[in-house]
Formats: C-alpha cells, sequence, structure tokens
C-alpha cells in the first residue's frame, strides 16, 4: 500500500519528503551518512548532525549522502555559545571528577577544545554548496544568515522550546520551527541555558498548540515521539510533521554505540532524567552512575564541560560500560524498535495512516 497518497500535504514541508517524519540529528554519533541517507530513501527527511565536527568532516558527510540517495536531506548546526561559563566553577568539577578519571585511566579533556564549533566555517560550505534544509540549535542565527540561506535556496529551521523563541525564530526569517517539549531526549535546544529553568519545560502536546497559534511558520514535533500514533496527536495538534531522534538510534544504520543501543530496552535503565553531568547543558538520558553521582555538582557550562568529560565518556564506552556514557534517550525510549532505517519509516507511515483513518 502506497500510504504516501493517504496522506495530507503538510504546507511548505511536503516538499522535502513522502511523509511527515523526519530522523531528528543527534550528534556524537547517532547521526551519520548512512542513517540520513536511508531514512530520506524510504520517504521520510534525513539529517545530519554538524556538531563537534569540523566544516571539512561535514563536508565529506554531506558528499556521501549525496553519493547514497538523490532525495532531501538536512544539515543541523550548534549555534556559537555566549562566553559566561564560570572556570571556576569548571575547574571545580573537575575535581569531583578525580575519581573517575583514576577508575578509567583517562585525563579529563581541554575544556576550551571546542571553540565555537566552527560555526562560522560550516554556515561558508553550506552556502558555497547549498543542501536542502539546514536547521540550527541552541539559538537563533542573525537575520542576514538567514536571509543568505533564502538566496542560496535553503529551507532553515530553528529549534524552540518556548514561545517567545519560536516568535524569536519568525521575526528573525527562518522558514520553519522545530518544537521540541521536554520529553526529548538528548540537548534541551533552548535560546538561552538558564539554570533556573532546567527540567521547567513543557510537554510537547501542550507546546505545539501554543506555538501554533503564537507563529504562522510551519512547525516540525518533537519530544519522545515513537510511534505513528503519537505523529498523528501532533499533527492534530498543530503540527506539520514530526522528528524523532530516538526510535532511530536502534537502527542498524545508527552511529550509536552498541551498549548505548542495548540500555534503550534495557529494564536495568527505566528511566530518563534530564543533566549537565557529561556536557554542562540540560540534557535527556537514561540515569546511570554518572549522572547520579554528579549532576547535581555539574555547573553551567557548555560546551566546556562537554569537552572536559569527553575523555572519561569514551574511556568508559571502550571498556564497555554504560555506566559512565551520555546515553541520550527520549522518554519513550522503552518503545524503541530494532528495524532499519528504512522499515522503520515505513511502519511509521503505516500506523499514522491508521491512526488517521480511525479518527477520520
Amino acid at each position: 500500500m502506497n500510504v504516501s497518497s493517504d496522506l495530507s500535504a503538510y504546507s511548505a514541508l511536503s516538499a522535502f519528503s513522502a511523509y511527515p517524519i523526519v530522523q531528528a540529528p543527534m550528534a556524537g554519533g547517532g547521526s551519520n551518512p548512512r542513517l540520513a541517507a536511508a531514512v530520506s530513501a524510504a520517504g521520510g527527511l534525513g539529517f545530519l548532525a554538524a556538531g563537534y565536527k569540523t566544516s571539512e568532516a561535514m563536508y565529506e558527510e554531506i558528499r556521501q549522502v549525496r553519493d547514497a540517495t538523490a532525495r532531501p536531506f538536512g544539515v543541523n548546526l550548534f549555534m556559537p555559545q555566549p562566553a559566561t561559563c564560570d572556570p571556576s566553577a569548571v575547574a571545580v568539577y573537575a575535581e569531583q571528577l578525580h575519581g573517575e578519571t583514576a577508575w578509567y585511566a583517562a585525563d579529563l579533556g581541554d575544556p576550551e577544545a571546542g571553540g565555537d564549533d566552527a560555526y562560522e566555517a560550516k554556515v561558508a560550505v553550506l552556502l558555497e554548496d547549498p543542501v536542502p534544509m539546514v536547521s540550527f540549535t541552541f539559538g537563533c542565527p542573525e537575520p542576514s544568515v538567514l536571509r543568505a540561506f533564502a538566496r542560496a535556496g535553503t529551507y532553515t529551521m530553528v529549534t524552540a522550546t518556548t514561545v517567545a523563541e519560536a516568535v524569536a525564530a519568525e521575526e528573525a526569517g527562518a522558514d520553519a520551527v522545530c518544537v521540541q517539549g521536554v520529553e526529548a531526549g538528548g540537548h534541551q535546544g533552548s535560546h538561552r541555558d538558564d539554570p533556573q529553568l532546567d527540567c521547567a519545560g513543557v510537554g510537547l502536546l501542550t507546546l505545539v498548540p501554543l506555538v501554533r497559534e503564537a507563529v504562522r511558520l510551519p512547525l516540525v514535533a518533537a519530544g519522545g515521539l515513537m510511534r505513528g500514533r503519537q505523529i498523528a496527536a501532533v499533527l492534530a495538534a498543530g503540527a506539520d510533521a514530526a522528528a524523532l531522534g530516538t526510535a532511530f538510534l536502534v537502527c542498524p544504520e545508527s552511529g550509536a554505540h552498541t551498549l548505548h543501543k542495548r540500555a534503550l530496552t534495557d529494564p536495568v535503565y527505566a528511566r530518563t532524567e534530564i543533566t549537565r553531568a557529561f556536557t554542562g547543558r540540560p540534557a535527556r538520558g537514561l540515569l546511570n552512575r554518572f549522572v547520579r553521582e554528579h549532576g547535581r555538582y555539574a555547573p553551567p557550562g557548555y560546551p566546556q564541560i562537554h569537552h572536559l568529560t569527553q575523555p572519561v565518556r569514551r574511556a568508559a564506552a571502550a571498556a564497555g560500560d554504560p555506566q559512565a556514557m551520555a546515553l541520550w534517550a527520549g522518554q519513550g525510549h522503552r518503545l524503541a524498535r530494532e528495524l532499519s532505517a528504512g522499515a522503520l519509516v515505513e511502519t511509521l507511515a503505516a500506523e499514522l495512516h491508521e491512526a488517521q483513518e480511525a479518527f477520520a
């Protein structure tokens, strides 16, 4: 059955994929060319995550996707962060992690190693050799940047976790907004890192209607979505498409570590928690020993804390110990299915069709 013919068009986003299904960009290894290409080829919209990569590495991944599929895809960029991190707080947290370095025989990383994530260089590459879509996380680009992408023929999308952030994206000239609910796995894509707002995010089915009434842009809903019925729910709430990340992590095409994939459906990891323990920015992951022991002490400091803890996380993975790995996961992680990316897209689309038929 060709379910795509039965699904209603979803505004300007319908030009990018047969189904209103977006594979969320997952920096740190989850997203890769193989996964993005497989999702796009199956009728969804695949995404590459440029975060933590050089501009050259980003371009190489773009080339690989283009070699694998002629279908549209997107690239996600991390916005540069303001220089508000307290170096003394980072130093105190480094002392807190002394036991981890001894246990895993790994030195801590250089907190200042990442700089601005090569943002300007990546923007330059994407303007010189445009891709169909570029999205932004941790802030909103200047209007001049969004206008430059528009001239290049690139569709732009900005992640928002509040109504105010969505309005700011519209006013800046973005083409779409990715509305991220508090259920989402990985980093909360807020424009401003305010410790007073930790764990104070709004659930997706509340946030989408609020944003829908405030902006006219197409909306992509993200946050704990794992089934086609949930996609139907956010579309009914006012979204134009749905983004899923955790659902694709267990796919064979995903670049997530094997231990991470296993943990998503392991009953030992029944809970998720929003924590700063690994990166200094609020992010939802499976509750493991590292989060329990260090989460309360981690200061605001992204990307400094990310670079500080990276060698420990890598050493834990090499040792086969998920208890000190950043196991990013949305609240629906126990619903993960070990399907190929293409099969998952088709399954989600069929479930969506069934749900829409039931409520027609």
